[in-house]
């Protein structure tokens, strides 16, 4: 058994954030369930949100992302992370980010900033059209470069580790059993502190713009030991993902709207201004249900995203990765529409944490998309996501370097037993219920809901959860098995908050309450294994 001051698990932008902060005398343990640089922050492209503008004020950004939120996001919250985004951007460029630049009127060079959906001025810091994979590259450098970091890649972490104080009938997480898949074996490590950065859950869904990594792990390990879970029926489906039958869900930036590029029928007629004055800069739950509507009107299986009529050297300076990707497939986006549909994107509810990322449970810690800061409320603002990472990880490490200076209970935690389990020999159980699971989240749990199809989820889901635990039980683990486990938790969690939601607010949009009800609903749904 090894023991270590912090453990991370999770290797995007918040977990190697927190690795980079954190003191050098501490020992650290960086977790990986795949490589380390694969991570949703690596697939993110349009940028960072930060007040960079002399024509920008913080106050501004505040109100945008308070109006995306659709009244849920906590203002101090809001304010904390928004004031702070400048730092931490500064932050990134002294750890090498290679963020685009232009050259003003005046010949100064300056930074070239975008604008998104929701956003009412140019505020996106970016790097061409891969902004997270300048920033996932840039960090796993470094953190590599630490001597007192270590790294496990291909381990998935099973479960935490909890024990009780002594002191008190309080428990302390102390720790997680991990699988280690190279050499199919179990691993518990000892830590003093515990941080999940473990991102979203878009592999719920049978179409998303997330990598296969993505699977609400540590929304499901913090769940079965105890923590809050908040806003669960918040998952935001990214409105432009490539339509391609031989490509899986690739996201298309929200960039190529902010820089002209138009929503259009098959016909060639745009729609989006018949659903919002904003047009194609509406939020993203808007631009979503807009699409969703259109091609169930018409039948259509996508509908088309058009920036051809912007020069053909202004879109390969602005969007190389755009342009390779499509062209991969035969389409030329500097002179034909991109065919689109929305793709589960991210998830804006999860481990109910304050704004150092804290949890209900003592050295637990919860940064970026698993955790709910409530910055996001009921929808995230683009490129809002990895503004949270940066500067809530910043802000987790000095709740974390304070907390280390208390005693801290030393344990060696049990280790993992499984002389009661043979090895599985029908996989395709996995394999079924894995697909099974995703179709009936993507059927009835989607962009547009009812009680009639989240009934049926939650009765479907039920049935699953006693066939996975029941293999679960009699099985050795894997990772197929250890995330299927901890999808249909994550199913399950999210039916729940949206059958609990009378209401449409934000990313919840049902038939049977198409309105908001402020006198009622105009909270945080929190669940948690006791109620």
């Amino acid at each position: 058994m090894k023991h270590y001051d912090v453990m991370i698990i999770g290797s995007g932008a918040a977990g190697l954030s927190v690795a980079l902060a954190l003191p050098s005398e501490l020992n650290i343990v960086l977790i990986s369930k795949s490589s380390i640089d694969e991570s949703a922050t690596f697939y993110a492209q349009g940028g960072i949100s930060a007040v960079m503008d002399h024509a920008d004020t913080t106050d501004a950004h505040i109100t945008d992302t308070l109006i995306a939120g659709a009244g849920l996001c906590d203002v101090d919250a809001v304010t904390n992370i928004v004031s702070n985004g400048r730092d931490r951007i500064e932050w990134l460029i002294e750890q090498g980010v290679p963020f685009s630049t232009r050259t003003s009127r005046s010949g100064v060079e300056e930074f070239h900033l975008t604008q998104e959906g929701g956003h009412s001025h140019r505020r996106v810091v970016h790097a061409a059209d891969a902004t997270g994979a300048a920033v996932e590259k840039t960090l796993v450098k470094k953190v590599k470069e630490l001597p007192n970091v270590t790294l496990l890649e291909r381990h998935a972490a099973i479960d935490l580790i909890k024990t009780k104080k002594t002191s008190s009938s309080s428990f302390k997480c102390v720790g997680a059993y991990l699988y280690d898949s190279i050499n199919s074996a179990i691993v518990t490590i000892a830590a003093k502190t515990v941080v999940l950065g473990t991102g979203g859950i878009g592999k719920v869904y049978l179409y998303t713009s997330n990598p296969d990594v993505a699977t609400g792990d540590g929304i499901a390990m913090a769940w079965r030991a105890g923590c809050s879970i908040a806003n669960m029926e918040f998952v935001q489906f990214h409105p432009t993902c490539l339509y391609h039958p031989q490509a899986k869900t690739i996201l298309l930036t929200e960039a190529l709207r902010g820089e002209g590029g138009k929503l259009i029928l098959p016909n060639g007629d745009r729609f989006m201004q018949k659903f919002d004055p904003r047009a194609e800069l509406a939020s993203r739950d808007v631009v979503a249900r807009a699409i969703d509507h259109e091609m169930k009107r018409l039948g259509i299986d996508c509908v088309h995203l058009d920036i051809s009529h912007k020069p053909k050297e202004f879109i390969l300076r602005h969007f190389p990765s755009a342009y390779e990707t499509c062209k991969k497939y035969g389409i030329d986006i500097t002179t034909s529409p991109i065919p689109v549909v929305p793709a589960a994107h991210y998830l804006c509810g999860g481990v109910l944490t304050d704004i150092n990322g804290k949890t209900e449970l003592d050295g637990l810690y919860a940064v970026g998309e698993v955790a709910c800061t409530g910055l996001h409320g009921a929808n995230r603002m683009a490129s809002n996501s990895l503004l949270e990472c940066i500067v809530v990880a910043s802000s987790a490490v000095n709740s974390i370097t304070t907390d280390l200076t208390m005693d801290f209970l030393t344990v060696n935690p049990p280790e993992w037993d499984e002389s009661r389990v043979i090895q599985g020999n029908e996989n395709v159980i996995i394999s079924h219920s894995w697909d099974e699971l995703r179709r009936l989240m993507w059927n009835y749990v989607g962009i547009v809901r009812s009680d009639k199809r989240l009934g049926r989820a939650k009765q479907r889901i039920e049935l699953l959860q006693n066939e996975i635990n029941e293999f679960y039980s009699h099985f050795k683990v894997s990772t197929d098995l250890i995330e299927l486990r901890n999808l249909a938790l994550v199913a399950e969690l999210i039916v729940v908050s949206a059958l609990r939601r009378k209401e449409s607010r934000g990313l919840h949009y049902t038939l049977d309450y198409p309105d908001k009800d402020e006198s009622t609903f105009k909270r945080n749904t929190v669940i948690n294994i006791n109620t």
